[in-house]
């Protein structure tokens, strides 16, 4: 019987995992797939697209399928969140990169009409005004992660978290400044498929999914006082989450 893409797939991926496709290495193309497994050209095709919508091989027009050459994040819930990150100056972002090259793009910070469901999420009254911050996270490069978060403006809106820069901890640490520090964290995460316009905006290939995050912040006695929403490339995460019994 013929291989099936996923077996292949499934092939062609222990090969990169056994190293004998190094990162960068041009994958075997379509007529070599067939040749080598028996199979017609669609499967051979099928085969590499699972790869690449996994996040495992970047597909270069008129070259060819390669082996990503992009270490995927480790995003540690946990560290990135304790307050030894960011009470002492440090981005919860950097805790995800360390010293990998990374930039912010496309951040706007603007005072808008609260989403029903960012009111209900922070507890404000229906026309409440709430400060909103979008941005773009790029590592090596790439886009990896969007983010929108939401804050009470009355809260923060003669802040630095109403500026474009928040400084040194970011929006946590001006929020512990002004009384308001989070203590506690909730995060709902889902793996969905993007929308055109998502995918368009993390570059990545079509069938590759996204992960989506809602984490809302409280403080010691339980007032919402932040919602963010993120949405993550699935091929350039690691979700660490580390637990006591």
């Amino acid at each position: 019987m013929a291989e099936t893409a996923q077996q292949i797939a499934d092939d062609l991926r222990a090969r990169i995992d056994s190293g004998e496709f190094a990162p960068g290495d041009r994958l075997p193309g379509e007529p070599a797939l067939v040749r080598q497994y028996g199979v017609a050209k669609m499967t051979a095709n099928g085969a590499l697209k699972i790869l690449v919508a996994e996040g495992i091989a970047q597909a270069r027009t008129g070259s060819g399928t390669y082996v990503r050459e992009f270490k995927p994040i480790v995003r540690d819930a946990v560290k990135r969140l304790a307050r030894s990150q960011w009470a002492l100056g440090s981005s919860i972002w950097s805790a995800d990169v360390e010293d990998r090259p990374r930039d912010v793009a496309d951040l706007d910070v603007s005072e808008i009409e609260a989403p029903k469901w960012v009111a209900r999420a922070l507890g404000l009254n229906e026309g409440a005004t709430v400060i909103c911050r979008s941005r773009l996270y790029l590592v090596e490069g790439e886009p990896v992660q969007s983010a929108i978060s939401y804050l009470s403006a009355d809260l923060v809106r003669d802040t630095q978290i109403a500026q474009p820069d928040t400084g040194p901890g970011g929006t946590f640490k001006r929020l512990e400044e002004i009384g308001s520090a989070p203590e506690r964290f909730e995060e709902d995460l889902r793996a969905r498929m993007p929308s055109a316009e998502e995918a368009e905006r993390l570059q990545v290939p079509a069938g590759t999914p996204v992960v989506e995050i809602y984490r809302t912040a409280f403080t010691g006695d339980g007032r919402p006082i932040e919602v963010n929403r993120m949405l993550l490339d699935a091929g350039s995460y690691v979700m660490r989450y580390r637990f006591e019994s």
